[in-house]
């Protein structure tokens, strides 16, 4: 069967253009401007997008499914819905489950989980940890999207805080190396000054004063230094301080670089005199800081000193976030509103929809370097969202799709709309309403 998407307003590269995309047996197979041709059309279900956006599939690096181990909060399946009802096509998913991604046998397991149960594209990071490099070098990097490394910040046994073994990874992993990077003595130094003015009882508002913008800047220099003198593919994970900017370069395309770096959506969209509205519903780590540091994380990624946009989506139950500040986990659901939340910026004429398509959907492709991804391209897989920007919508429990149930964006009324997801040219969203015949496929990687 051909599908043909006639009178979008496509959105790649760049550019703007009205026109039609022609899908057969998964893959874009002709992208014509304006009208298409009639032979297009012979045997075609015709898919009018007349006033709608045709954007290629998002693609988020940071996703926390929770799966297996933790499936009260979220798992493969119900997440991958989620994903796909806000125009996320594909995601990376990270290695701190129960029991953890840290062997080879643990990330084959995830990988064989995803082909029974994931609506979207999928790939998994494996885990280091102290005394693990053998199995992360034998890790094939044309199938897995990269290590992962807790550089200064304890998840379980993962954070990797040996200098010897840093070094290791640094210098032996042929793959690229998402950092976590929150410096631990820092943060355990300003825990107790926080814990003796308070005692158990400190205030949510203190979390980015005790996870604080030194904690980040320590742990992300590190990072940068030891990949500078080893070579090494490093990619820093949601950034959360305008002193870390100073870090990264914006002076050479993407292409070039050999450290790049994300932010996520809660750090452009929330800041530190949030906490008193939304108290640990918006506890994440890195902390959310100050409307200055927001400032100047959406100017470095507008200037190109940021490369891509994620979520690090990582469910909680609202239970769980109930809990007093050591005990309310960090964390929580975005990315079925991630695309929403970022076209706010374009209505808000921040940015427009070329940068929003460049930073969730192009760059993330170039820089993990997907095979067929992230573009609309002749011969691509057909992986598109169509978007009514438009369609104003609210937030509420009865449209939201996280297993836990509860969004930051609870009640926020966004001003676009995805109506369409197509993943590998299977029509898996469509208005609100899911179709679950089809499955996603494992990325590959050049």
């Amino acid at each position: 069967m051909k599908q043909l998407i006639t009178n979008a307003i496509i959105v790649n590269e760049g550019q703007q253009q009205k026109g039609s995309v022609l899908i057969r047996e998964g893959r874009i197979v002709g992208i014509y401007a304006g009208e298409a041709p009639p032979e297009a059309r012979v045997g075609s279900e015709i898919i009018d997008a007349e006033g709608k956006y045709l954007l290629p599939g998002v693609i988020d690096d940071q996703v926390h499914f929770r799966e297996p181990g933790l499936t009260h909060k979220g798992d493969i399946y119900s997440e991958a819905r989620a994903a796909v009802a806000g125009g996320v096509t594909s995601y990376m998913e990270m290695p701190n489950t129960v029991p953890q991604t840290t062997t080879q046998e643990r990330l084959a397991e995830k990988f064989a989980l995803a082909a029974q149960k994931s609506l979207a594209n999928y790939s998994f990071y494996i885990g280091a940890t102290n005394d693990n490099i053998n199995e992360l070098l034998k890790t094939d990097f044309s199938k897995t999207c990269g290590v992962k490394l807790f550089m200064g910040s304890s998840t379980g046994n993962m954070l990797v805080d040996n200098r010897t073994m840093l070094e290791n990874i640094f210098s032996r992993v042929q793959g690229l190396i998402a950092v976590h990077c929150e410096d631990e003595a820092a943060i355990r130094k300003n825990t107790e000054l926080f814990r003796t003015k308070y005692g158990e009882e400190v205030p949510v508002a203190c979390h980015p004063a005790i996870r604080n913008d030194e904690a980040c800047y320590r742990s992300s220099a590190l990072a940068v230094e030891l990949a500078h003198q080893y070579n090494a593919r490093l990619h820093v994970l949601h950034l959360s301080t305008a002193k870390e900017m100073q870090l990264f370069r914006n002076d050479i395309p993407l292409s070039q670089k050999r450290i790049t770096a994300e932010v996520c959506v809660h750090h452009l969209w929330f800041c530190d005199a949030d906490y008193e509205r939304y108290g640990a519903r918006i506890k994440w780590n890195p902390a959310i800081k100050t409307a200055v540091d927001r400032e100047r994380l959406f100017d470095a990624l507008l200037d190109g000193t940021i490369d891509v946009v994620a979520t690090d989506h990582a469910p909680h139950t609202l239970d769980e976030k109930r809990n007093s500040y050591f005990k309310a986990p960090s964390g929580g659901p975005l990315v079925q509103h991630s695309l929403v939340a970022m076209l706010e910026f374009v209505h808000d004429r921040r940015m427009t929809m070329e940068q929003v398509v460049e930073k969730m959907c192009h760059h993330p492709a170039l820089l993990f370097r997907i095979k067929e991804r992230g573009f609309i391209r002749t011969g691509y897989h057909a992986d598109l969202v169509l978007v009514d920007a438009a369609r104003t919508w609210q937030v509420a429990p009865e449209n939201i799709l996280y297993k836990c149930g509860w969004s930051p964006f609870e009640g926020q009324q966004f001003r676009s709309a995805v109506t369409h997801t197509w993943v590998n040219g299977n029509l898996v969203y469509h208005n609100g309403q899911l179709i679950e015949s089809s499955r996603g496929m494992a990325l590959e990687f050049e």
